[in-house]
């Protein structure tokens, strides 16, 4: 047999020996480099996220300024670690030997959208810190700035987003955001109430209408208690039986609402409630109520006063002195307003540079009404309810000195009195 003819099927079979276990040891050399490749990113995003979290939570500087605290809980060193296993990935993987080109394009692609990613939630973890340190040091004259962070936020994500399906579409991100303002339209229809939220959050807080913790009252929305947060899209209104209220944030803009932060600033808290006097009980005062009268120390120098100009007005006016008709005279219902004004003036809880009305309002079916308007210097608001409760007490309880009688109408009670005088 010929040399040559034998020789041919050996070589083929070693030579194809050699193939399989050539591609074999590629194919093992490629698996132990991705495998190392992915050991290495995870010891570099393990170490990385363990040095960063001690230097926060270690540095003198950032535990004085507050810092520290907003980065741990946001995760903002695991987030940047994460990065940098990313980057040590992208950094490696053309070296890792026998891949296919395909195969590295693609992870290639792939890797470059998660960095994309990774960096957009890093940075808004890092707002989210701001924010958080923002809060935690607010003074009640600092405006909230959340709004403004979650709007930078969802702007990290748009862009984000862009530019990971540029990629994922090998386009310019540029042409894709030329698109997106071509459908402008649709994108305004689908985000309406978010740029209308926006919109309204920069006014609230440019024009200092609304803080976290001023006390608001918004009667369409069922609202009456405290901001509690204030959001890009929903302010957060705790009310005083501790449910909470949220409301868009454009309804500030269309809805009227009442802010209680002049009053808590200014240091005084209104009273503005009227005693109805029967006006059946009103009518001059007689000699022997006056000297009775005189028995309270607040109303002795009014009562003097009064007495000197009414002898000086009288010696002017011999009418006077031939019929009492033509005198002047005090009447119960004027000397209990004055002691009214002398009483609140001397109330250690009533604020005497503010407002300060005792007066009468038109009389009515409920009689006539004596209005006390004036101040609390204390604006809590359980100090400010006793203090009112005391004085009306006290000035009711007081009335009977004066000949008065508050109007009520008639009870059940009034009806059987009547009744059973009625038989007798």
């Amino acid at each position: 047999m010929d040399e040559t003819q034998t020789a041919t099927p050996l070589t083929n079979l070693f030579g194809a020996a050699a193939q399989e276990w050539a591609e074999a040891h590629a194919f093992l050399a490629f698996l132990l480099a991705v495998v190392a490749l992915a050991l290495i990113a995870y010891l570099g995003f393990f170490v990385i996220r363990r040095v960063l979290d001690a230097l926060v939570r270690s540095s003198p500087g950032l535990r004085k300024s507050g810092w520290s605290e907003p980065l741990q809980a946001r995760r903002v060193g695991a987030r940047l670690a994460f990065l940098v296993a990313l980057a040590v990935i992208g950094a490696w993987l053309p070296y890792v030997p026998a891949m296919p080109e395909w195969l590295a394009a693609l992870l290639q692609r792939v890797l470059a959208v998660v960095v994309v990613i990774a960096a957009a939630r890093a940075l808004t973890a890092f707002l989210s810190a701001i924010g958080d340190r923002h809060a935690a040091r607010q003074q009640p004259g600092q405006r909230p700035i959340k709004g403004y962070l979650q709007v930078l936020a969802l702007v990290a994500y748009l862009l984000a987003g862009v530019v990971a399906v540029g990629l994922v579409l090998d386009r310019d991100p540029l042409v894709l955001l030329t698109g997106i303002g071509a459908a402008s339209a649709v994108l305004l229809l689908i985000f309406q109430n978010t740029i209308l939220s926006f919109v309204a959050g920069i006014q609230l807080t440019t024009d200092d209408l609304i803080r976290v913790g001023d006390w608001i009252e918004m009667p369409e929305m069922n609202a009456d208690g405290d901001v509690k947060d204030i959001a890009l899209n929903t302010v957060t209104v705790q009310n005083w039986d501790k449910t909470l209220t949220i409301i868009p944030a454009h309804n500030f803009l269309g809805k009227s609402f009442k802010n209680w932060r002049g009053m808590q600033a200014s240091g005084g808290r209104r009273i503005k409630r009227s005693l109805d006097l029967d006006v059946s009980t009103v009518r001059f005062l007689t000699d022997d109520e006056l000297e009775h009268l005189g028995r309270f120390a607040l109303l002795r120098p009014y009562l003097e006063e009064k007495r000197a100009e009414i002898a000086e007005w009288t010696a002017r006016h011999p009418a006077a002195r031939e019929d009492v008709l033509n005198s002047r005279r005090l009447t119960n219902a004027g000397t209990f307003r004055a002691y009214v004004t002398r009483y609140l003036r001397a109330h250690p809880q009533i604020a005497q540079d503010m407002t300060f009305l005792v007066r009468q309002l038109q009389p009515g079916p409920t009689g006539l009404p004596l209005e006390v308007y004036v101040f609390v210097n204390d604006v809590r608001w359980v100090v400010y309810e006793s203090v009112q409760s005391d004085i009306f007490e006290h000035l009711i309880a007081i009335l009977p000195e004066f000949g008065l009688r508050l109007f009520q109408e008639p009870s059940g009670s009034d009806m059987r009195g009547l009744a059973a005088g009625g038989e007798a």
